[in-house]
């Protein structure tokens, strides 16, 4: 389950015909977000479903690796190498947005909505001055250069691609 959590943050529900109190506390302990034994009805199961879905994403990762880059979301700490970095709460914030969607094409647009809450204007250059800021301090004087610009439509990030 780990494995399966470490790539993607999704509820798990087991079920089993192992009817024992101690069988379900092991399960729980494990990380599972349910537990349901055999037999079981579908109602059952599908009460259970929306109520995981309900709550929505259940954990959100507080701790980023990206290349050689570290971020600790609970601690705002940024290091790269060793080396600490300080960023203002914009470009933490930014930073924060390129970790959860990293490798996704993001539009400046929703880069805008996301950390100033605001909608685009096509007359501000907000989100490429910061990027540029958040590029300058995550990039130099480090080889792998993680924010990439997506021709027509903004940023990616992550250890691969163009950077420009």
């Amino acid at each position: 389950m780990q494995a399966l959590r470490a790539k993607r943050d999704l509820p798990v529900i087991f079920l089993s015909a192992r009817d024992h109190v101690r069988d379900r506390i092991h399960g729980l302990e494990l990380g599972a977000d349910d537990y349901l034994v055999k037999p079981f009805s579908f109602t059952e199961l599908v009460l259970s479903i929306r109520t995981l879905l309900r709550r929505g994403i259940i954990r959100e990762s507080d701790v980023f690796q990206v290349a050689d880059l570290h971020v600790d979301v609970l601690r705002r700490r940024v290091t790269r190498q060793g080396t600490d970095i300080a960023l203002t709460n914009k470009e933490f914030a930014l930073l924060h947005l390129f970790c959860k969607r990293q490798g996704e094409a993001l539009s400046r647009t929703l880069i805008a909505s996301e950390v100033w809450d605001m909608n685009f204007d096509s007359d501000t250059n907000i989100v490429d001055v910061a990027v540029k800021g958040l590029r300058a301090k995550l990039g130099q004087p480090f080889d792998i250069k993680l924010i990439h610009t997506v021709r027509s439509i903004g940023y990616s990030f992550g250890a691969s691609g163009d950077s420009h």
